[in-house]
């Protein structure tokens, strides 16, 4: 990887793509099937939760009738078909290009599958932006975490000098596991009342970015 003054982990879901529309309209057509409530943007945000397990138990699932495993790979097919057409955040290119071309090294760490990660991000015309792109193993979203300290770890990364980007209080949580600095986006998968309780700088769009880095 290229030397760089600072380097920016950034997450994918929710920060970079825009993606809680498909998101919704997958677990909300898995919902009606089972004739339980479905969510609104604003309730969706409220209750996304990782692990994400506990989150499908929040909206209605009970899996002493239903196999998670199974569950989570309906989710993942339905999420799959329409991520085609699922755009990035209208800002997002204009914000890697900005920070590249300020001398930052960008890299994605994201619990998506590492090869539909990769697929994703090259379908989009970004890969350029990015010196490692690192997805889990498997679609369950476990294993981010261990896969943020081999980053760091392989990559002689300074923790102190590196941002890691995210939409989520667990983007928060993985942050200081990794001894990051971190700034959460609150257009993402929860809501920015619930982000200022990481305790970190909470932005509303990614735009704000170049501002909050020019301080």
């Amino acid at each position: 990887m290229k030397p760089a003054k600072n380097t920016i982990i950034w997450d994918w879901n929710g920060t970079l793509l825009d993606d809680v529309g498909i998101c919704l309209q997958s677990i909300n057509s898995m919902l009606k099937e089972r004739k339980i409530d479905e969510l609104s943007r604003h309730k969706y945000k409220r209750v996304f939760t990782f692990p994400v397990i506990d989150y499908y138990r929040k909206v209605g699932f009970d899996f002493n009738q239903e196999n998670w495993e199974k569950v989570a790979m309906e989710f993942m097919d339905r999420y799959f078909a329409k991520l085609p057409c699922c755009p990035l955040f209208k800002d997002a290119e204009e914000t890697l290009s900005y920070f590249s071309n300020q001398g930052y090294r960008q890299v994605i760490l994201s619990a998506m599958e590492h090869n539909a990660l990769t697929t994703s991000v090259n379908a989009r015309g970004i890969g350029k932006y990015f010196d490692k792109i690192v997805g889990i193993d498997n679609h369950y979203a476990a294993g981010k975490s261990g896969n943020g300290h081999t980053l760091i770890n392989e990559h002689s990364m300074s923790a102190s000098k590196t941002w890691f980007i995210g939409d989520t209080l667990h983007d928060a949580d993985i942050a200081r596991e990794l001894g990051c600095q971190c700034l959460l986006i609150a257009n993402g998968h929860q809501s920015g009342q619930r982000l200022v309780k990481a305790g970190v700088p909470v932005l509303q769009s990614l735009t704000e970015l170049k501002l909050y880095f020019k301080i």
